[in-house]
């Protein structure tokens, strides 16, 4: 059996946060403003999974006004998604992603996005999907004011 989940984040960029996507620090002169480290690509993975088995969503297990949760490293987020996805019998069989915004150009980092967010997930790295484009100069994206992230993953039931 298998199961699809759908993800989505958006995130307001100010200056003098760290960007940080897909669990790398990518330089430039704004980052997302979250609770956390406020990483869209893998807040709207780890909601991919969560949702690929009915679980709910990030924010119901991370609640972004609670304390503890300031500042949190989002690959925790990741793996604590993972974490739930296997204790339901699932294992991740892939997962795409598309992160929407005008700067800074995230090319040359994707291949250690998709090392890192592999990792995470404890699969290869050819079961994980990146690709980046840009709103055109439409809406608030278009106007460098923010950074928008989706994912699909697709889970099948373990094999005992």
């Amino acid at each position: 059996m298998v199961r699809i989940g759908f993800g989505y984040d958006v995130h307001v960029l100010q200056i003098g946060r760290p960007f940080i996507l897909g669990g790398v620090h990518i330089p430039f002169e704004k980052g997302p403003l979250g609770h956390s480290d406020a990483d869209v690509l893998l807040h709207a993975l780890a909601d991919a999974l969560l949702g690929s088995l009915a679980l709910g969503d990030i924010g119901h297990y991370f609640p972004p006004h609670d304390p503890q949760y300031r500042n949190m490293d989002s690959k925790e987020i990741v793996r604590t998604a993972r974490t739930m996805v296997e204790e339901k019998g699932y294992a991740l069989v892939n997962a795409d992603m598309t992160v929407v915004l005008e700067k800074p150009r995230i090319g040359p980092y994707i291949g250690k996005m998709r090392e890192t967010i592999a990792s995470l997930l404890s699969v290869s790295v050819d079961s994980v999907s990146i690709k980046a484009t840009t709103s055109e100069g439409m809406g608030f994206v278009g106007r460098g004011e923010g950074v928008q992230a989706y994912a699909v993953v697709l889970v099948a039931r373990k094999q005992v």
